[in-house]
């Protein structure tokens, strides 16, 4: 049952997973997290508003949210062979789940920002912070234990639907 061509394939199946894993997220991230600052800046009740830029992005985040990821990961196979060379593989699926990650981190950094307590950026305004000192200062600081908490709830839940045992601590 478990000869060394099992155990080879399931030892190449993990590294794999966790190639494909940990390099989306981490483009999900340099892509998410840029996003969902300029969606909470421009929103109407954020630090910077601009109805025009907020709703194109709104709309564009939204698009990409409601595609299930096989119909995006067919949609997107010209974008792949143009990035990584070809259309399958470990490296070429990294594309698609970069482009799938990367709205719904928008959207939890974008909710993540717009908890933050509208006295902490109104006195960081009164003591002569620009917009970029308010965004990097004030907001990313403040926001990060709830960006953390929601990961870690994304976490659970993704655990839950999946059947994997969650180690309470």
């Amino acid at each position: 049952m478990w000869d060394n061509t099992t155990i080879t394939m399931l030892l190449e199946g993990t590294r794999d997973t966790l190639y494909m894993t940990l390099v989306s997220t981490f483009f999900g991230y340099v892509l998410g997290l840029p996003l969902g600052i300029l969606l909470a800046v421009t929103d109407k009740e954020g630090i910077h508003p601009n109805a025009v830029v907020y709703k194109v992005l709104d709309v564009i985040v939204n698009i990409l949210r409601s595609i299930p990821f096989l119909i995006l990961l067919i949609l997107v196979i010209p974008l792949t062979k143009l990035i990584v060379g070809q259309s399958y593989g470990s490296s070429a699926t990294i594309v698609p789940l970069v482009i799938a990650a990367a709205p719904f981190i928008a959207r939890m950094v974008e909710s993540s920002l717009q908890e933050v307590d509208e006295g902490v950026i109104e006195a960081a305004k009164s003591m002569g912070a620009g917009t970029r000192t308010i965004i990097f200062r004030v907001l990313l600081v403040e926001a990060t234990r709830r960006m953390n908490r929601k990961r870690l709830i994304y976490a659970k839940k993704s655990a839950w639907f999946f059947k994997i045992p969650i180690i309470r601590l």
